[in-house]
């Protein structure tokens, strides 16, 4: 006989296991008073299968019966409920497993990525801004579901405030939604690319705000600049000297290592992971700049060649020292004020300058047949500048005697 609902409340009541069938393969299966549920028997391929339509607390006899109808609709179409059943399973487990968030996806690119920074300020600011402007909007957010109305909740709020800072932000966020295309964890077009998507809405952060360069020192105020500097004791004294006279940049000088230096031969070799450009860039080095490093070297014990009394000089040790002195200038800058020197008093080639500043000459095929790095002729520059520099009653009129010459 057909169930009805009277005879399912009653069967749940009684002791022990039992079955009892409605139709259709339909089966009522009670294991205690307290666990009682629904199920279909079919066969498949000539293999009896039993398939869970629920617990009787949840389905009742009515929409029991409804299921049962759909499964075995399925069966009429040659689908088996329970591989279709296993299969949706196993597919929500996959998408679980799938949904990493935005955050964990930015800290597993800045995992992978941790090499490619030269610095270790360049290399906290990748996560930092992610924290101060992305995380509290889109970081417990999965990456597969962040589009481009998320991506402008965290970028409007803030960019014509601070447009250069939101830039970097927003090249952030499109390096860790390709990663996370890349991975499997989304797919489609990324939300954050500037190019024919963002550029549409945002202003350009050139059109909101001028680009602020480094502060520089004029180059003929650099004499002047030059002797009340080396009249300073200390050692971040010295590394800005050695910064200047060698046209580099801070965090070369401040990571500089006495591995890296030979005196016999007057050459700083800086290698590939701390330059900016990520290739080796040769330095030679002018007699001044010799003799400080002699004087270092007998000073101290240790692998860095500027330490401070806590160690390597920190980030903003060479501005402080530019402050003591009473300059508005950067530590930078004075690779401006080596530029706009060599350029306006000396006759050295565009290529030879830009070479000493360790920049790319020309185009990627011309740089493929530019094979040497100039050293011979960056030598004679730059210790024409460290002349300049370190001699103003001598080196002002000895550099303008360049001007003129071949290189």
């Amino acid at each position: 006989m057909k169930l009805t609902a009277k005879r399912v409340a009653r069967y749940a009541k009684q002791p022990g296991r039992h079955r009892h069938h409605d139709g259709h393969g339909l089966y009522l299966q009670i294991l205690s008073p307290t666990n009682a549920s629904w199920q279909l028997r079919y066969e498949r391929n000539g293999r009896e299968r039993w398939l869970g339509l629920g617990p009787t607390h949840t389905v009742g006899l009515k929409e029991a019966r409804e299921r049962a109808k759909a499964a075995r609709l399925k069966l009429l179409d040659g689908l088996d409920p329970i591989d279709e059943k296993r299969a949706a399973k196993a597919s929500r487990a996959l998408e679980a497993a799938k949904a990493l968030t935005f955050e964990q996806a930015a800290r597993q690119y800045y995992d992978g990525h941790s090499a490619k920074w030269k610095s270790g300020r360049h290399s906290s600011q990748f996560l930092n801004s992610l924290k101060n402007y992305a995380f509290p909007i889109i970081g417990k957010l999965a990456v597969s579901i962040i589009d481009t109305g998320l991506i402008l909740k965290v970028l409007e709020p803030h960019w014509h405030r601070a447009p250069e800072t939101l830039s970097r932000v927003r090249a952030r966020i499109e390096n860790v939604l390709d990663w996370a295309t890349v991975r499997g964890y989304r797919t489609g077009d990324n939300p954050a690319r500037w190019r024919g998507h963002l550029k549409e809405v945002l202003p350009a952060r050139n059109r909101i705000r001028k680009t602020q360069h480094f502060r520089a020192l004029p180059h003929a105020e650099l004499p002047q600049f030059m002797t009340a500097l080396r009249a300073q004791d200390g050692v971040a004294a010295k590394a800005l000297e050695f910064l200047i006279l060698t046209a580099t940049r801070s965090g070369e000088v401040r990571g500089a290592k006495w591995s890296e230096i030979d005196l016999t031969d007057a050459t700083w070799t800086i290698p590939a992971n701390r330059m900016k450009g990520g290739k080796e860039h040769r330095v030679p080095l002018a007699p001044r700049i010799v003799a400080i490093l002699r004087g270092l070297y007998t000073m101290q014990c240790n692998e860095y060649v500027f330490v401070g009394t806590h160690g390597v000089l920190g980030d903003l040790v060479l501005t402080r020292t530019l402050r003591r002195l009473g300059y508005d200038a950067t530590a930078h800058g004075f690779r401006s004020s080596f530029r706009d020197c060599a350029a306006e008093r000396t006759s050295y080639p565009h290529h030879v300058i830009e070479q000493a500043l360790a920049h790319n000459v020309g185009s990627a095929v011309e740089r493929s047949y530019l094979r040497s790095d100039l050293l011979d002729q960056r030598r004679k520059l730059m210790d024409a500048w460290a002349r300049y520099c370190t001699s103003p009653a001598e080196s002002s009129a000895e550099i303008v005697t360049l001007r003129g010459t071949r290189q």
